[in-house]
């Protein structure tokens, strides 16, 4: 009920106690409010609800209420009218960080002490559906539990409700899923998937089941999601969608099961769900992944006729699988067809194109498709400068590459380091150390944060440029600015230190290397052995070779080539025989290249032994490997020099065009004719006819058209 006086002074009003329910009015009760018999008292009653729960004494002082903090939709303290006491102390309440729906101080109950939330506060709640009051509070601690992956406190928390026989809806399952996923513990978020209904009573859905499967494709154990997912629809645990049909095909994709991802979208049309862009865009990529263009766009065009219309990121795919496989002329083609169909190339269209131009050497082009990019407001990331960049280096035209910086640097885009370190190499290979240097200042002096990479390209071109000691200078800079050098690095100044013959100062280095517990590998082993294989110390070199071996290192080919070097060098023509020997023994990544048959051959010829060098060249023949110009000169020299009578080497020349005719190896006897006719050696009819025969064939014709084309106009 209200009282309501028209005379009463305002500080003496029913602010200090909430009017009671049923008010019974006394003379005692009337005479707290005035002595005055002119205060007039009018009541009006309340609805009946109104009247429930409230006692005949003030249930809870207004002073309580005061000052509490605003709590999303209540207040600290609103939850103490459940009793007659207050069923929790206010001081437990204050200086508590705000949580979503409550407060870090409500979590005090989740330890071994009180509950986070008194009982009575629920025994008296009313029923509301499937689920009573008090369970949405539940369901928004579990929420904001797991937006903080406090998994444990989720567990107490969902194992109360479950003693209470509370409901957990779908959806809170779902956020736990979802955490489970940031956290990486797919197999957490399986087997409270699969307590769900047994523990839980909530039969999931499809969307916790889709939760849990992307949980699992997103940790890369797609293997194993396509297995949740035939064990779930075995059991006829859940009725999939698009959705579920898109994450399983794009686990198989990734697990190399393309043919089984193409059968179950076959399949999905007769469980009422269509294949999206999502699902095409998924399978193509997976196929370009396989080599497999052509089935890839065949399916552009069945995607079309089913009504899924592509996006730019369907295009893409096919483009990058285009660039990777080097046709750039199709790649330029499906251009043209995404305009015709009304999608506009992105920014990573324009990026896969320059990359895929690069991989071709067609720098020229990539530039002005880089100025079409910037007219058409798409703007180039850094790694599409830095392609363009590391091919014009590689080209030898670093001047365009600085440039190319320039312009970069204009539009308001700081290069990283992949871009500095690229033009330092660059600008040291083509001789121009002086323009490096100039460059290393400038970025110096523009506050440029440098770090290890581009410290190391510098130092190991002050290496290349035969300055080991400015580049240890540079190292002692890279130290002092907290930058720690890597393997590449310290390989650099060893190299360098070799070079000009001071093999000692490269050997501190290693022991530095060492001190400052920097992982020796392949190349710093290989640089070692090669170094002191130089400096004709054998027997160190051997005893690095077997450390090196000894640690579970795989030499490589570098390596192997390095010992056999040092052997020959020395004199131990059947030693460096062993090495090659057990070398034809190991793996790809060691198999012997040109340059290793090529050491080999030089120690031969210069022992006058011409026999067994015809011998290993044979060999080289039948294992796949073409000889080079230092091939044929090493014999040219060995004819005119060991042979009496001298030869001129026109017959072995001729022999060994034929013998890479017959082989199929038209490309190597082309460049060997080549030599010949420099060397003024004229080829016999015999010779030019194999040639020709091998480099014409209508197979060979039509890639060389086809190549063609493609530089013309692709």
């Amino acid at each position: 009920m209200r009282i309501i006086t028209k005379s009463t002074p305002t500080n003496l009003t029913s602010r200090l106690y909430p009017i009671p329910s049923k008010l019974i009015i006394t003379r005692r009760w009337l005479s707290s409010f005035s002595s005055s018999s002119s205060h007039q008292v009018q009541v009006q009653h309340r609805d009946a609800e109104d009247e429930k729960g409230f006692e005949s004494e003030p249930a809870i002082r207004d002073e309580i209420f005061r000052g509490s903090k605003q709590m999303a939709s209540y207040r600290v303290g609103d939850s103490k009218g459940f009793d007659s006491e207050p069923p929790m102390r206010d001081e437990m309440f204050r200086g508590s960080r705000q949580m979503g729906s409550y407060r870090i101080g409500d979590s005090k109950g989740f330890d071994s002490g009180a509950p986070p939330i008194r009982d009575e506060m629920f025994r008296r709640s009313k029923q509301m559906g499937s689920y009573r009051i008090g369970d949405s509070s539940f369901g928004s601690m579990i929420e904001d539990l797991a937006s903080r992956g406090e998994f444990r406190e989720i567990e107490r928390v969902m194992g109360r409700m479950r003693r209470e026989g509370r409901v957990i809806r779908e959806k809170s399952f779902i956020f736990v899923f979802r955490a489970y996923g940031r956290a990486k513990m797919g197999d957490e978020a399986v087997r409270l998937y699969d307590r769900m209904e047994r523990e839980f009573g909530c039969g999931g859905g499809v969307r916790s089941f889709n939760s849990v499967l992307n949980v699992i494709v997103g940790e890369g154990e797609y293997g194993r999601a396509v297995e949740f997912y035939w064990d779930c629809v075995r059991r006829k645990r859940v009725v999939p969608n698009v959705l579920t049909f898109n994450l399983v095909i794009k686990a198989m994709c990734r697990s190399g099961l393309v043919d089984r991802a193409i059968e179950l979208m076959r399949d999905m049309q007769g469980k009422k769900c269509f294949p999206d862009a999502f699902t095409y865009g998924t399978l193509m990529d997976g196929l370009c992944k396989e080599g497999r263009i052509d089935e890839a766009v065949l399916l552009l065009d069945e995607m079309q006729v089913d009504g899924s219309f592509p996006s730019s990121v369907t295009y893409n795919v096919l483009i990058n699988g285009l660039c990777k496989k080097g046709d750039m002329a199709r790649a330029a083609k499906m251009v043209d067809n995404m305009f015709l169909k009304g999608c506009v190339p992105n920014e990573v269209t324009y990026n896969t194109l320059v990359h895929g131009l690069c991989l071709k050497g067609k720098l020229d082009k990539a530039i002005s498709l880089l100025e079409r990019m910037v007219s058409n407001n798409c703007r180039p990331n850094d790694v599409t400068y830095g392609t363009i960049v590391d091919g014009l280096v590689k080209q030898r035209r670093a001047s365009e590459a600085l440039q190319l910086l320039i312009s970069m640097q204009e539009r308001g885009q700081r290069p990283n380091e992949f871009v500095y370190s690229a033009l330092l190499s660059g600008l040291f290979k083509e001789g121009r150390p002086e323009e490096a240097k100039s460059l290393w200042k400038q970025m110096v002096d523009s506050g440029l944060k440098l770090n290890s990479v581009i410290y190391s390209a510098y130092i190991d071109g002050l290496c290349q440029d035969g300055k080991p000691d400015e580049a240890e200078q540079v190292l002692s800079e890279m130290l002092s600015a907290g930058e720690i050098p890597n393997a590449f690095t310290y390989s650099s100044l060893m190299k360098g230190f070799f070079s000009v013959g001071r093999g000692d100062k490269a050997l501190l280095v290693w022991k530095e290397m060492e001190s400052r517990n920097c992982i020796h590998n392949v190349v710093c082993y290989t640089v070692l052995i090669n170094g002191l294989c130089e400096v004709g110390k054998l027997k160190e070199a051997m005893m690095v070779w077997s450390r090196m071996l000894g640690r579970g290192y795989i030499a490589d080919t570098v390596a192997y080539t390095s010992m056999i070097h040092g052997f020959c060098k020395a004199g131990f023509f059947e030693q460096g025989l062993n090495i090659f020997n057990k070398m034809l023994c190991q793996g790809s990544e060691s198999q012997p290249d040109v340059v290793t048959y090529n050491t080999l051959f030089n120690c031969l010829c210069t022992s006058n032994n011409i026999s067994r060098a015809i011998d290993l060249l044979n060999h080289m023949l039948n294992h796949g490997c073409d000889p080079d110009s230092s091939t044929c000169n090493i014999f040219l020299k060995t004819l005119k020099e060991k042979l009496d009578p001298p030869q001129d080497g026109r017959e072995f020349l001729d022999e060994l065009v034929i013998r890479l005719c017959k082989r199929q190896r038209g490309l190597a006897a082309s460049r060997i004719l080549q030599l010949m006719l420099q060397q003024c050696l004229l080829p016999d009819a015999s010779t030019w006819e194999g040639v020709l025969r091998e480099c014409c064939k209508p197979k060979k014709i039509a890639v060389a058209i086809e190549k063609c084309e493609s530089n013309l106009f692709g």
